[in-house]
């Protein structure tokens, strides 16, 4: 499988054991960071059991005390 970008190959391969990305040398290793760390995030959610309703209410929880952090530092 080949995709082309302003004149830029990526070569995808699959074998047995692992996907291989080929990409030009000059992509930024940046970019690619992003890239592996939403793969390790697709890959942990995949296996997650949690229902939107448990990560809505981890989010309220974190962000409430958050806030009563910075409040207290703030002395408000």
């Amino acid at each position: 499988m080949v995709y082309l970008q302003k004149d830029q190959a990526m070569i995808i391969e699959r074998t047995s054991k692992e996907v291989v990305f080929r990409l030009s040398s000059s992509t930024k290793l940046e970019d690619l960071q992003e890239i592996a760390n939403l793969f390790t995030f697709e890959e942990i959610s995949r296996k997650s059991k949690a229902t939107q309703k448990d990560v809505d209410d981890l989010v309220r929880k974190i962000k409430k005390g958050r806030w009563a952090k910075t409040k207290s530092k703030l002395d408000l």
